[in-house]
């Protein structure tokens, strides 16, 4: 259990998956158990609560966790996630200063992916993860207070790219070691999915 002080995370799995065919991504299975049992077995320790943003019936992920839907209608990406959760925080926990954002295809996230973020943040405001030179924006901490900034960016200025967010809100990026793996490889096309397999096999505490 993580300690009182620790940001609400979400995990992103709003997403359409086209390149695996459709469907629900976070569904794909890797070492006997589905991407999305994965990554919130290795973020529940991080943080105080966590949620799942999805849309649709909530059943289908078989899983106990409180699913925060998008509220921008035509699925405008995972900006309108992070809004989502964010708008949620600020209501059903309104001492909580930061969401912790993650996608739901990266199965072996790093263990100090909150704590780390969250010291970078507490000095400029938000923070993402990098690793092997590569910028992996969903993966960020934001504050709950910058919610109407990032709706005037999707809603007035219908801009959907998170590189434009990280920008807006001054975020900062910080880095991991992607050796002997990337923490932040993602599952994109049934390529990855196999990679993912062979992975999980090679490093089993995972």
């Amino acid at each position: 259990m993580a300690a009182s002080g620790a940001p609400v995370g979400m995990i992103l799995a709003g997403g359409l998956s086209r390149r695996l065919g459709g469907g629900d991504k976070a569904l794909r299975r890797i070492g006997g158990e589905t991407l999305l049992a994965r990554i919130a077995r290795r973020l529940t320790p991080q943080v105080s609560v966590l949620l799942l943003n999805a849309n649709g019936p909530a059943e289908r992920f078989g899983l106990p966790l409180p699913v925060v839907p998008d509220e921008l209608p035509d699925t405008p990406g995972p900006l309108a996630g992070i809004l989502a959760g964010l708008d949620h925080v600020a209501r059903a926990f309104p001492g909580k200063p930061f969401l912790l954002t993650v996608p739901a295809d990266c199965p072996f996230l790093p263990n100090d992916l909150a704590a780390r973020l969250a010291g970078a943040a507490g000095t400029a405001g938000a923070a993402y993860a990098a690793s092997g030179g590569r910028s992996h924006p969903v993966v960020g901490l934001w504050r709950v207070e910058a919610r109407e900034d990032l709706r005037a960016l999707l809603v007035a200025e219908g801009e959907r790219r998170v590189e434009r967010w990280i920008e807006r809100c001054g975020a900062v990026p910080v880095e991991w070691p992607a050796a002997p793996f990337d923490p932040f490889f993602n599952v994109n096309t049934p390529d990855d999915l196999a990679e993912a397999e062979r992975l999980a096999e090679a490093y089993p505490a995972l």
